[in-house]
């Protein structure tokens, strides 16, 4: 089991943040630093920075050795997906080797409207997802690519530049198991990731996308499944129980401890959450910016 920090980096996490994060990380043993990918915060969108999330991840790659970073998830609404097969590539390349791309369909609706990003219904923005998933994999697999589809053309493109890591930077695809992500997952992902899903929910999600697979001829057994999860993160076991009573207005539902310190799963949304099992936290300045999930990956596939 890999285990792996995710930080909501639209809640007002700045760059010095970022960087201690990342050493912390790195110092304490976590093998992946992921972010979110959204433009605006969803706790005070007056104050609370929100920068761009492959911006940093290209900017982190300069200033750290082992850290694997990568986005859960980015919208398929913010970007032409050329241009994000190129700035996830060339990221992969000021890292050597260590970036992982999450794509998703997108769904916070403020950000699009505050900031003049399209947002079509559902239907349409799934499209969208499943297009971009696969210009994005053939950019990093053909030497050159066509592509003609409903929202996306593509004519005689060099897929230029192709990434350090062969055949390509994992990807990573966010979602619940339904239809307009599960298939094109089985058809061009590495790694189906689930977020907030109680074990019930997501042996059922793992069916789903196990199904997907076996439907275009896939081995189920090379997909990775994982879960994100939310975590409070403290310096002691009374440190991790206080935070979580105090960002929740509630009593933390479980602790998982490591050594001196201790993560704390806690209610986010209305949703009770569980720490990961094996999970060791950061050291104090990663404490310090806002942490809402862990990813724990991968997750055997034929585990349920």
């Amino acid at each position: 089991m890999r285990v792996g920090l995710m930080i909501e980096g639209q809640e007002g996490v700045t760059w010095e943040q970022w960087l201690a994060l990342a050493h912390a990380c790195e110092r304490s043993g976590i093998e992946t630093l992921h972010r979110s990918d959204h433009y605006i915060s969803m706790s005070d969108e007056a104050h609370d920075v929100a920068h761009d999330a492959w911006t940093t991840i290209a900017a982190l790659a300069a200033r750290t050795t082992t850290l694997r970073l990568g986005t859960l998830v980015s919208p398929a609404t913010f970007r032409a997906p050329a241009l994000l097969a190129n700035a996830a590539a060339t990221a992969d390349h000021v890292s050597g080797g260590r970036i992982e791309l999450g794509l998703g369909a997108g769904w916070m609706e403020r950000e699009h409207r505050a900031f003049g990003f399209p947002f079509p219904e559902t239907k349409v923005r799934l499209e969208l997802f499943a297009e971009q998933l696969e210009i994005v994999h053939r950019l990093w697999t053909e030497e050159r690519v066509d592509f003609h589809g409903v929202h996306y053309t593509l004519e005689d493109a060099p897929a230029l530049p192709k990434p350090v890591q062969r055949p390509h930077p994992p990807i990573v695809v966010g979602g619940r198991g339904g239809r307009g992500t599960a298939g094109p997952a089985a058809r061009f992902a590495d790694e189906y990731n689930t977020p907030f899903a109680s074990p019930e929910e997501f042996g059922a999600i793992r069916a789903k996308v196990v199904h997907a697979c076996e439907s275009v001829g896939r081995d189920p057994a090379t997909m990775r499944f994982s879960l994100m999860t939310g975590c409070v993160i403290g310096t002691t076991h009374e440190h991790a129980l206080a935070r979580a009573s105090s960002t929740n207005n509630g009593p933390a539902k479980r602790v998982s401890t490591t050594g001196s310190r201790s993560f704390a799963g806690a209610r986010s949304s209305a949703r009770s959450t569980r720490s990961g099992r094996g999970s060791r936290s950061t050291s104090a300045p990663a404490a310090s910016a806002r942490c809402s999930s862990i990813c724990t990956t991968p997750i055997s596939s034929r585990s349920s």
